[in-house]
């Protein structure tokens, strides 16, 4: 059923947070998000709105969320939300934001992610009012044929100016030919789902215009198109993404929600509070002129965020029993009771063992870890990556700000 909030205010929270770069497109895709929402009321019929995301790793981190709390709005407020997994379009890699191409993914990969990203979706979504849907579905049958009839509606120059395909140019680094059909491919989704708006990242602007431009050619009335800010990862300055591990997972256990957003540099708050919080704006404010005024010191203004953050995905009980956690282990530097135990059965190399142990990605990272003076074993700083680890006694092996393990004797 359709909301009967006044459609004024229904169209300023749908349009919060909106951004596009360009004072003239937020007019104009706010004029035609009130048209739609109008003839929505009047004919009873929800609206269409859907978000894709490709799944290309095995979680959904916060910066997802941004994207699917708007989702969300619109399906509070009765219309017909779509989740859509790019289970083809995964297999070119979206270049939108990336300086170089994507690693390409083998279709088991996609598989792989993309049935655990059905389940932690609804995290946000209401399982039983959310369509989900794979774009595999129509972009797979499409003929070479197909392809040249969709290229023929944009130039190359279209391409090239965009920011990150034109730095590379200038940098004479290649752009491979296959970047360049997917937003075709996410164009043609639209097309597929017969959308009325289309949710994504600034960053993906061009290709939600795409998508309108196809939708005309396809005699369709042209998307809606929201886009919103991107969220940094905990290093405070890049996009927030698994591959480079400054991410927060949604179903990562709470104390490392906690422990993460503990973590994010001061500058990066704000960031944070406007687009992952419930805060309303006045709320947002608030906070800010409370630390501005001495009124709330800035660690407990960050234990406050974190404590919202994790409250989010798993509730009040559980925030608070990682705020105790995080107060334990590193305010009053007591180790955690629950920390994982490892028998070690012969000397392993500090480097080696991380891996092992699944507390870093790769060795080059551990190695970093090591530099950086982020290991520490038993308390004291591991300053050198061929330290060997000896068996016969326990230790605890400390890698970065919140990952343990205990290693005891076999």
């Amino acid at each position: 059923m359709l909301s009967s909030i006044p459609l004024d205010d229904q169209l300023a929270l749908l349009m919060r947070g909106a951004s596009f770069g360009d004072a003239q497109l937020h007019q104009v895709m706010a004029r035609e998000l009130r048209e739609r929402l109008e003839e929505s009321a009047r004919t009873g019929t929800p609206l269409r709105v859907y978000l894709g995301v490709d799944p290309t790793s095995s979680d959904l981190h916060l910066g997802h969320t941004v994207p699917l709390r708007k989702l969300r709005q619109f399906q509070d407020l009765g219309h017909h939300v779509i989740f859509l997994i790019g289970s083809f379009t995964a297999l070119v890699g979206d270049p939108s934001d990336k300086d170089a191409a994507r690693p390409q993914q083998t279709r088991e990969q996609v598989r792989a992610h993309a049935r655990t990203y059905v389940e932690q979706v609804y995290r946000l979504l209401d399982r039983e009012k959310t369509e989900i849907e794979y774009n595999d579905r129509w972009l797979a049958p499409l003929t070479f044929e197909d392809l040249i009839r969709l290229s023929s509606h944009f130039t190359v120059q279209q391409f090239l100016t965009r920011d990150n395909f034109h730095g590379r140019m200038e940098r004479g680094e290649p752009i491979w030919l296959h970047e360049f059909y997917y937003a075709l491919m996410q164009a043609y989704d639209a097309v597929a789902l017969r959308t009325d708006v289309q949710v994504g990242g600034t960053e993906q602007l061009f290709n939600l215009m795409a998508g309108r431009k196809l939708m005309e050619v396809h005699g369709q009335r042209p998307q809606v198109c929201l886009t919103l800010p991107i969220l940094v990862g905990t290093d405070g300055v890049l996009r927030m993404s698994k591959s480079t591990g400054n991410y927060i997972g949604i179903s990562e256990p709470p104390e490392v929600q906690y422990g993460k957003v503990m973590s994010i540099p001061d500058e990066a708050m704000r960031n944070y509070c406007d687009l992952v919080t419930r805060w309303t704006p006045a709320q947002v404010e608030q906070f800010f002129a409370d630390q501005s005024a001495g009124r709330l010191h800035p660690r407990d203004a960050k234990m406050q965020l974190a404590r919202e953050i994790v409250d989010i995905f798993y509730g009040r009980e559980a925030a608070e029993a990682a705020e105790e956690h995080f107060r334990a282990v590193f305010q009053q530097q007591e180790l955690p009771p629950d920390m994982p135990v490892f028998h070690l059965e012969a000397p392993a190399n500090v480097v080696d063992l991380m891996m092992r142990l699944g507390l870093v990605n790769s060795k080059s990272q551990a190695r970093r870890l090591v530099e950086q003076r982020g290991v520490r074993l038993d308390g004291s700083e591991v300053d050198s990556v061929a330290r060997i680890i000896e068996p016969g006694r326990e230790q605890v092996l400390q890698v970065g700000r919140r990952r343990f393990v205990r290693i005891v004797a076999p």
